[in-house]
């Protein structure tokens, strides 16, 4: 399994994460063969947020880890927390009530990586960097990091806190590109020009912050995947024709993309089929050439000045 560091944590953790967001839906002993699968992939990062399943997701991952002592051990986790029904919350208050609970639920002592989820624009960046050097104090969280996050945004934080943020996760897909799409677009009047997020890519990259890339299937705002979706007859087309190439799937194929890129980008992938888990895992067996990875781009409806 390829691996990436993530950020200035000085964590080694494979090219491929687990998300946690739908595993409610599994039974705790199928959660278990499908752990151990990841395991056999060389898969050990699980990635949660304490609104996945209203807390159930975590609740499930905690009781597999307390059936299997030292398992607990092998595994990276990572949650996430800041989003309330209806709003946005940064306060002191509510991220140490949030830790508190996701380690109730995990059934674990400490984190070892917690992301702020979204932007809260009532964000005090010396409240969250207080509980922040509290909650590392307290051996409860090891490394820290934000998600969806803009470049400005990520400065404003970094200025009060005094931990790294070693990670950003951030939506990116052959389909959801605006990431680079608007850079590559730089001076020119072509829809993907404008810049949306301050340059959050190539602003990660300077100041060591790893990229994670959540939906890599999905177009849109979960609207659904575009594997073998028939509105995207030539993305598929040109998908088919490179995974005959490269003896790989479709599917590991959208994520080999995506780890191709040399930012060093960590993909998220939110399957719950070991098999399919399994082959998503191919991805990393392969490099794309740079003429295929700039003619699946285009195949996606990007373009090129």
């Amino acid at each position: 399994m390829k691996q990436v560091v993530l950020g200035k944590s000085g964590v080694t953790a494979p090219a491929i994460g687990v998300g946690c967001m739908r595993i409610d839906k599994m039974e705790e002993s199928a959660l278990s063969r499908y752990i151990h699968t990841a395991l056999e992939c060389g898969i050990t990062f699980f990635d949660h947020a304490d609104i996945y399943g209203g807390g159930n997701c975590e609740a499930l991952f905690g009781r597999v880890l307390a059936k299997e002592p030292g398992l607990r051990d092998k595994l990276v986790l990572q949650s996430k927390c800041g989003i309330r029904s209806g709003l946005y919350d940064f306060s002191r208050e509510h991220i140490r009530s949030s830790v508190e609970g996701i380690l109730s639920r995990l059934g674990t002592d400490h984190l070892d990586f917690l992301l702020l989820h979204r932007p809260d624009a009532l964000m005090e960046p010396e409240e969250v960097a207080e509980v922040f050097t509290q909650l590392e104090q307290e051996g409860k969280v090891l490394h820290f990091g934000v998600s969806n996050f803009n470049a400005r945004q990520l400065e404003l934080l970094q200025a009060a806190v005094k931990q790294p943020l070693c990670v950003n996760q951030l939506q990116f897909s052959l389909m959801h590109a605006g990431l680079l799409s608007h850079a590559l677009e730089t001076n020119t009047q072509f829809p993907h020009a404008a810049d949306r997020d301050g340059e959050v890519l190539d602003y990660c990259r300077l100041h060591q912050v790893t990229v994670q890339a959540w939906s890599p299937f999905q177009y849109g705002f979960f609207e659904g995947v575009f594997v073998d979706n028939e509105k995207f007859p030539e993305l598929n087309g040109k998908l088919q024709e490179l995974s005959e190439k490269y003896g790989i799937s479709k599917t590991a194929l959208a994520v080999a993309w995506i780890l191709r890129h040399p930012a060093g980008i960590q993909t998220i992938v939110g399957t719950t089929n070991p098999d399919r888990l399994r082959d998503i895992a191919t991805a990393c067996t392969v490099a794309l050439s740079r003429e295929d990875w700039y003619a699946l781009y285009l195949a996606a409806g990007n373009q090129l000045p």
